[in-house]
């Protein structure tokens, strides 16, 4: 009996790919419908895939077009080939607007772009694409089984976005120790973070980077230029301390602070 099983399950496995490579010759093209249903319901995407790329032109514009078209995107969604699945599923929503799978279809499509989303460091092109995506179905369906899921997936996106935004200005604050002229381009950096992401759990950190590199800057500046951008980084130091009156920066401001003031009164002399 042990022996028996094995058996009947490689007789099985043999039977179920040779329907599939018949189905693939066949030039009937219900045939190859009905085989890449099969296998799509049995979880074989891979298989079911080839099958209705081979069938998706021949039922354009055809009742069962609908079916066919969103079964063809979601078997690449499933593989995790997310960039065909993303394309599918897009055309699946302009040429099917009136589609029972219409919201599926969009969520999934946005979330196709959300996987291929990269580290921050990288291009993030496609991250805009899957947030743009994403804020889409989020106004569209809000009262959608997914909202939440696409919330998530949006805030996580952000913050990405955000985090690649600081990192820059932050390498302008670190490029600013061998060039200070570098530093006068972190404090715009820094500036228009703060003003962009008004919600950012970086924005903290860009207070305390624009102090820092204000006060770098100050304290090297020429004398023509000194008074007025020590000015400017007692401001930031305040700005830190209005809206973070707790900061975890708080030591590293506080020296900072006292570095100002004690070239205040050095050139005041």
């Amino acid at each position: 009996m042990r022996l028996l099983l094995p058996l009947v399950a490689i007789v099985f496995l043999f039977s179920s790919c040779n329907e599939y490579q018949k189905a693939l010759k066949n030039e009937s093209i219900k045939e190859k419908y009905d085989m890449a249903e099969k296998l799509y319901n049995e979880g074989d995407y891979k298989r079911a895939t080839r099958l209705f790329e081979q069938i998706a032109p021949q039922y354009a514009g055809k009742p069962q077009g609908e079916r066919v078209m969103f079964f063809f995107a979601d078997s690449y969604f499933q593989i995790g080939d997310y960039y065909l699945s993303g394309y599918q599923f897009e055309r699946f929503v302009k040429s099917y607007p009136n589609s029972d799978k219409m919201q599926q279809a969009s969520f999934l499509g946005a979330k196709s772009y959300y996987e291929l989303s990269p580290r921050y460091s990288l291009d993030q092109t496609d991250t805009d694409k899957a947030l743009s995506r994403l804020q889409a179905f989020i106004n569209t369906y809000p009262d959608s089984e997914y909202f939440d899921e696409a919330n998530k997936m949006a805030a996580e996106l952000t913050t990405k976005k955000e985090l690649k935004q600081f990192e820059i200005a932050k390498q302008f604050d670190k490029l600013g120790e061998f060039d200070f002229t570098v530093l006068i381009s972190a404090i715009t950096a820094l500036d228009n973070f703060i003003t962009e992401n008004p919600g950012s759990i970086y924005r903290e950190d860009a207070f305390y980077y624009k102090l820092k590199s204000s006060t770098n800057l100050a304290l090297n500046s020429t004398t023509i230029k000194k008074k007025e951008r020590l000015e400017e980084a007692v401001a930031a130091y305040n700005a830190l301390k209005r809206s973070y009156p707790e900061t975890k920066y708080g030591k590293e401001a506080d020296a900072l602070y006292k570095k100002l003031m004690r070239e205040m009164q050095d050139f005041s002399k």
